[in-house]
C-alpha cells in the first residue's frame, strides 16, 4: 500500500507543475492585442505568441520544411516554414510572435509560412 501512495504523490506533483507551467505561460503571453492559441478562429488573420516546444526539419512532398510547436498555455499550434531547413533564432525554449492563418491538416491546427518575430 505505501507504494501507491509514493505513486499517486509523485503523479500529482507532476501534474500539478504541468498545471503551473501553462498556467505561467498563460500569464507571460495575456496581452490585449494577441489572440490566444486555444481560442484563435481558423482561417482568419490572428497574432499569437508563446513558447517554442519543438523544432523539427521534416520535408513535406520532397521541399524541406522547418516545423515547430508553439505553446501559449491555452493550447498549441504547428508551425510550418516550406522551404527552409533552419532560421536563425528557431529553436526550442524561444518566445515568438507570429502572424498569419491557421488550417487544419489530418486534425491538426497548422500555420504555414507565418510572419515572425522573435521575443526577448
Amino acid at each position: 500500500m505505501p507504494e501507491k501512495s509514493r505513486l499517486r504523490r509523485s503523479i500529482s506533483r507532476w501534474a500539478s507543475s504541468t498545471d503551473q507551467h501553462a498556467r505561467d505561460l498563460r500569464k507571460t503571453y495575456a496581452d490585449d492585442g494577441l489572440n490566444r492559441i486555444g481560442e484563435a478562429p481558423d482561417r482568419e488573420r490572428v497574432r499569437l505568441r508563446g513558447t517554442l516546444r519543438t523544432v523539427t526539419l521534416r520535408p513535406r512532398g520532397g521541399v524541406p520544411a522547418l516545423e515547430a510547436e508553439l505553446d501559449d498555455g491555452t493550447g498549441s499550434i504547428v508551425v510550418v516554414w516550406l522551404g527552409r531547413r533552419r532560421i536563425s533564432g528557431i529553436a526550442p525554449g524561444r518566445s515568438l510572435e507570429i502572424q498569419g492563418r491557421i488550417g487544419q491538416h489530418d486534425g491538426q491546427r497548422i500555420m504555414y509560412n507565418p510572419r515572425y518575430e522573435l521575443m526577448p
